[in-house]
């Protein structure tokens, strides 16, 4: 976590809280990096206070792949543990658990003996238009028994989208039934790693997700049919990345020396890609160019290289709110979207803003905004990195 000296050195506008009652789509962008943790850890609510205290905003207590068959019930019961102790840890971030079968739902709401107070929602893997609507209504009764709101979280991996021949089918009908529950759905996410193992793949740290052809086709479809901007998408995140340690390289480092050299940091930069972390960073890059918002993490060195790259610079945000005819000073309470169309020149005087093709990026810009701040106009995402890694 930065002490208030950096903040101050580093934003214009700091980071703010996110209220869990609040705006939906604002807070599913806040989401930010999802670290996942195996529900048969041990010291499983020491874990989730350590990811807060190193900066995670929301964490996954995986009961479906990271748990061995022969583990599960164990796994069952370490979570509702942990969530019960959960209850009365102050900032706990926003934890949700992954169910393997749809009846750990139940079972999470009924062994609780603190109402799963701690509990933002649940995550479903594999989710398909046949088998999702169990898991959304069983949701949407423990939402009922507990007397709030239980945010779901599909994961879009299922071989029915992968395979071309049943994607457009598919994507339609889950669309179709997430429609149904929207309120309750927070955001949808990607398994990256079931869509490449169905072909036998997985993917080299020097590669992207987007340099595999086949599964960068799924996420762009899951982008088009369920990320649309007309009222009826949802915010979709960003697919796990996997890798947390160095290996023999095959290719360049993805990281120019130039950036790194202008502000003294050409050792951190060498650190950076020792623990191929640059190819984090790019697929991140790449991820906001495909409409995605924050990650599935697995490692907590990567929680503060996402939220340095969601923090939003300084010229998107004066672009952003010249776009939606807002001010500085009224940015965050002004919720008027003035609609005027036309093209304005860029206060950077480097490109030119049409006010009506780039609203919906616009306010996705201000949503980062608030959740992750905004820098001063002289800090990059490199002094970002500098500040918070390996803290």
């Amino acid at each position: 976590m930065l002490h208030s000296e950096e903040i101050d050195r580093l934003f214009h506008r700091p980071p703010t809280s996110v209220d869990l009652d609040g705006d939906r789509s604002l807070l599913a962008t806040a989401l930010g990096a999802t670290l996942y943790i195996p529900a048969v850890r041990e010291n499983l609510v020491e874990l989730v206070v350590k990811a807060q205290a190193a900066g995670s905003v929301s964490v996954v207590i995986d009961l479906e792949d990271a748990v061995p068959d022969d583990e599960v019930s164990r796994g069952l019961s370490a979570a509702i543990a942990a969530i019960d102790d959960l209850a009365s840890v102050p900032r706990c971030p926003m934890v949700f658990i992954r169910v393997r079968q749809p009846e750990q739902i139940d079972a999470v709401i009924e062994r609780s003996t603190t109402s799963a107070a701690a509990l933002v929602g649940f995550v479903i893997p594999k989710f398909s238009a046949s088998t999702g609507a169990d898991h959304l209504r069983r949701i949407e009764l423990a939402s009922a028994a507990v007397g709030r709101r239980l945010y779901v979280m599909p994961i879009i991996e299922s071989r029915q989208v992968l395979h071309i021949e049943t994607r457009e089918a598919e994507l339609r009908g889950i669309g179709v039934l997430l429609a149904a529950y929207a309120d309750s759905v927070l955001a949808v996410r990607i398994g990256a790693t079931d869509l490449c193992g169905a072909f036998g793949i997985r993917r080299d740290p020097d590669l992207t997700i987007y340099d595999v052809h086949p599964v960068a086709s799924v996420i762009a479809a899951i982008v088009n049919v369920l990320g649309r901007m007309d009222g009826t998408g949802f915010v979709i995140t960003g697919p796990v990345w996997e890798y947390y340690n160095a290996h023999e390289r095959m290719f360049r480092p993805l990281l120019r020396n130039t950036p790194f050299q202008e502000i003294d940091a050409v050792r951190f930069r060498n650190r950076l890609v020792s623990r191929d972390l640059d190819g984090l960073l790019r697929e991140l890059v790449l991820d906001r160019a495909n409409g995605l918002q924050g990650k599935t993490v697995i490692h907590p060195t990567h929680v503060n290289v996402v939220h340095s790259v969601c923090a939003v610079s300084h010229e998107e945000y004066v672009d952003a709110l010249a776009v939606l005819g807002r001010t500085d000073d009224t940015a965050a309470t002004d919720p008027s979207t003035s609609d005027t169309g036309g093209v304005l020149p860029s206060v950077y005087r480097n490109k030119m803003n049409e006010r009506r093709p780039h609203r919906n990026w616009a306010h996705r810009t201000l949503d980062r905004a608030v959740a992750f701040g905004v820098t001063r106009p002289d800090v990059g995402v490199i002094e970002l990195l500098t500040a918070v890694v390996d803290r």
